[in-house]
């Protein structure tokens, strides 16, 4: 049976260990607040303990503490010499994300769940079958109200999502070149962004929207293709050429594929590789760093501060 150490259990960590109990690992818990040891408690972990120092040798570690500790967190880990799986983002500060990939870049992933969405794949085999031609961009929107993270501003919650999506469909990231921050007294609660290169990234994420949209339009020379939820169970499909631009446009087909819990994907990819049946789960610390430093350009064109 294999082991897995899961370092914080709160509102997202509690999902992480049901997922490693269906699975059928032995879980070992320990946490950053008495809230987080109970609902450890309250979810049948098999071993809890109060601080990561007192945490038995694992075959594997799952970290999900809040975003402002992953750095911190991860590279007392590293040490230990097994697995590491990140919550997104690696961290919110370029030079500590730049210490774990010295320290153990062939051993830390990053769990981006949107890189296993079915959805996402989806729009990833279209756009390599070529059917739609050339891809020329991609078009993200990441809208909702309110964020349940305090320690960093909801760009370090959001944007995560849909660079790895960018990373999933083309397999590299476009360079930022414009980037508009929206703020208030409270802070930062939202910011738009143009990145370019071969292929063009238009993503839009806040926390101050009364409507809760994740949209993904995968923009190609013949034809556009649309994500419209997460929960969708089909990609909207519109072919297009010149004539069809200035008429009315057509239906859209919709292509339907079986969307499993993303989630629980990322973590059985992690399981089956720490246990030597399955290959490295998507998202190495090296495109974990390379989202972090994105992410850092993105805000500095904006005019917002790094690790907020």
């Amino acid at each position: 049976m294999v082991r897995i150490g899961l370092i914080g259990c709160g509102r997202w960590g509690r999902l992480i260990l049901r997922d490693l109990k269906v699975l059928g690992c032995w879980v070992a818990v320990t946490g950053i607040s008495s809230g987080s040891l109970a609902n450890a408690q309250s979810a049948l972990a098999d071993f809890i303990v109060p601080t990561i120092h007192e945490l038995p040798e694992m075959d594997a570690y799952i970290v999900a503490v809040p975003t402002a500790l992953h750095g911190d967190v991860v590279l007392r880990l590293a040490s230990r010499g097994a697995p590491i799986y990140c919550e997104k983002p690696l961290t919110n500060d370029v030079s500590s994300a730049r210490e774990i990939v010295a320290a153990a870049a062939d051993r830390v992933f990053v769990m981006d769940k949107w890189r296993y969405h079915a959805g996402v794949h989806a729009l990833r085999d279209l756009a390599h079958s070529g059917e739609l031609g050339p891809i020329l961009g991609i078009k993200t929107v990441r809208l909702q109200w309110g964020c349940p993270h305090d320690d960093v501003d909801p760009v370090w919650i959001l944007l995560p999502h849909d660079l790895t999506i960018v990373l999933e469909i083309c397999g590299f990231l476009p360079e930022p070149v414009h980037a508009v921050a929206e703020s208030d007294a409270d802070g930062l609660f939202g910011l738009s962004a143009y990145l370019s290169g071969s292929v063009w990234l238009h993503c839009e994420v806040g926390t101050r929207s009364p409507q809760h949209k994740r949209i993904i339009e995968l923009r190609c020379r013949d034809g556009v293709a649309v994500l419209a939820d997460a929960h969708d169970q089909h990609i909207s499909v519109l072919l297009s050429d010149l004539g069809s631009r200035r008429r009315d446009a057509p239906e859209w087909e919709m292509r339907p594929f079986t969307n499993a819990m993303p989630l629980l994907a990322e973590i059985s990819a992690f399981v089956a590789y720490v246990v030597g049946t399955g290959p490295a789960p998507k998202s190495s610390a090296l495109e974990g760093l390379q989202v972090v430093e994105t992410i850092s350009k993105i805000r500095k064109l904006a005019g917002v501060a790094d690790s907020l």
